[in-house]
């Protein structure tokens, strides 16, 4: 792929990516669906995807950042559904699909099959993220399909080697597979763990911005990299690292922080769009092979396949769920009740993505003895199909799903009141400190300026509680709404003025530089005020 293919899909992926924005379509589907149309279009590139352009260069930075915004208390408190889900849920998969699809299609050996089960057992981090942020899960919901995201791609990745290892005649035991399975896993978080806490001491300790960033943009990479070099697994150490740091983000400047939001949602938002893209323009590569099957035979195995996938994993949620809450009392008093909503929910939002595509693509064309891998062209053919179909499928009618069984959202009026409290807690703390300075001669200051600090800090104080009272009728804003966007319009003005000076030549452009950015730090707050 030359520069100018790389910049015309990056480019033609944003813009797909932001038109999204607009409509009620989440940009995955949009994205995939796009690809799928361009794959065919006259003088069109072809776009192959690399596994060693994927695995390696793309996973890390997108898993770092779901690590990072996850939380890891939230997933304490969840680990034992997302256990089940990211492990047990994958090896289930692994076999069950597998099995079924050596009964179901002729010719394709029962190493073939687990290859393909491996290949398509975990649910996307970018699909599930991506789909739930859209849709407004409940965060519990939410917690745990992030969850399951971040880990499973491990025990998926580990499983494929298993599995490709008997496929090709290198000879696979079960207690060899055990065995790489917990070196791949334990030394996955052992990486993590080692590299964390230095990690994190070198974030809090440079002075530079600029240096931290750095810093934070090779992390993935080096933790991917560090893990792999030992055959353990790289995704388990990204996301160790990433939870770890995002846990303790509080920790390192607030310049740092303003910075990495804003680099790593460009990231995010590029990637996760490329990604996407990338998956439906595989189409031209993925049939070319299938020239000795018919059209309809293959479609019928792709529909086999995407309805084993699907009901295989309520084969598998439902129990998950419920069956451990029946057996055990602490369960049932330690974790929230539940219904037949959310795991019908969470079965639904198994979407496959770009990691089961980058398996499959690492499958070698040919086994030990020099023969071709037993129905590889069929494997890549239906896990790209799986892929399709639940992206698309799934992707779609899940808001619809949602509405339909009533599932209930977030409760924004008691996540309002709680960071009005805890706002409150925070501003009494922050007055108390304020009267111990001012008491000490040294910290004298004029009482405007006293004034001023007091009443920045009331109207912080006051901002979330006035979210909770009445509103607006003419306009629909709250009070703290209006005191913003006025402030903004005010700053606006100024704005112009500065300007206008600049180009009367009463002041020079480093001057305007200097007013511009003191009145976009002013401008930055109200806004992120206003769009939390």
């Amino acid at each position: 792929m030359d520069p100018l293919q790389l910049i015309a899909l990056v480019a033609a992926s944003a813009v797909i990516a932001a038109a999204a924005r607009r409509t009620p379509v989440p940009a995955p589907l949009l994205l995939v669906t796009a690809g799928l149309g361009a794959a065919y279009v006259p003088g069109l590139p072809s776009y192959v995807l690399d596994p060693h352009i994927v695995l390696p260069l793309l996973l890390p930075p997108l898993l770092h950042m779901a690590a990072v915004d996850s939380s890891y208390l939230d997933l304490r408190a969840n680990a034992r559904p997302v256990g089940l889900l990211s492990v047990g849920y994958v090896l289930f998969a692994t076999l069950v699909v597998g099995y079924l699809a050596y009964l179901f299609i002729p010719d394709l050996p029962l190493t073939a099959a687990l290859v393909l089960g491996a290949v398509i057992a975990p649910p996307d981090a970018v699909a599930a993220t991506a789909i739930a942020r859209k849709l407004g899960l409940p965060s519990r919901i939410t917690t745990i399909l992030q969850g399951e995201s971040l880990v499973n791609d491990a025990t998926a990745i580990t499983a494929f080697k298993v599995a490709l290892a008997a496929a090709v005649g290198e000879g696979a035991s079960w207690a060899g597979g055990i065995g790489e399975f917990a070196l791949a896993s334990l030394g996955g978080i052992g990486v993590g763990l080692v590299l964390m806490v230095p990690i994190h001491w070198l974030r809090t300790h440079l002075r530079e911005a600029l240096l931290q960033n750095t810093l934070s943009l090779l992390i993935p990479f080096v933790a991917y990299a560090a893990a792999e070099q030992v055959g353990a697994s790289g995704v388990l150490a990204v996301v160790v690292v990433g939870l770890y740091l995002g846990h303790r983000s509080w920790q390192v400047d607030f310049a740092t922080r303003l910075q990495e939001d804003a680099v790593w949602r460009m990231v995010s938002f590029v990637l996760e769009s490329v990604v996407f893209a990338l998956i439906g323009l595989q189409l031209p590569y993925v049939l070319e092979g299938l020239g000795s099957y018919g059209a309809m035979e293959v479609a019928g195995y792709a529909v086999g396949v995407f309805v084993t996938v699907v009901l295989v994993r309520y084969l598998w949620v439902y129990p998950a769920t419920f069956v451990p809450r029946w057996l055990s009392r602490r369960i049932r008093e330690r974790e929230p009740d539940t219904d037949w909503k959310a795991p019908l929910i969470i079965g639904w939002a198994g979407m496959r993505g770009v990691v089961s595509l980058a398996i499959a693509f690492s499958i070698p064309l040919t086994v030990h003895d020099g023969d071709d891998f037993p129905a590889r062209n069929l494997v890549l053919f239906l896990t790209f199909t799986t892929v399709i179909g639940t992206l698309v499928i799934q992707g779609l009618t899940l808001p619809v799903l949602i509405r339909k069984v009533k599932l209930p959202g977030r409760d924004q009026y008691a996540e309002t009141l709680a960071e009005a409290q805890a706002q409150s807690r925070a501003s009494l703390a922050a007055e108390r400190r304020l009267d111990e300075l001012l008491s000490d001669e040294r910290n004298a200051l004029a009482e405007p300026l006293v004034e001023r600090l007091r009443t920045v800090l009331e109207r912080r104080r006051n901002s979330v509680w006035e979210r909770l009272g009445t509103v607006n009728e003419i306009t629909g804003e709250s009070a703290d709404h209006t005191y913003r966007r006025l402030s903004r319009e005010m700053i606006g003005a100024e704005r112009d003025v500065f300007v206008t000076l600049r180009d009367e030549r009463r002041i020079d452009d480093e001057m305007l530089r200097t007013l511009l950015r003191r009145l976009d730090l002013e401008e930055a707050a109200a806004y992120r005020e206003e769009s939390d």
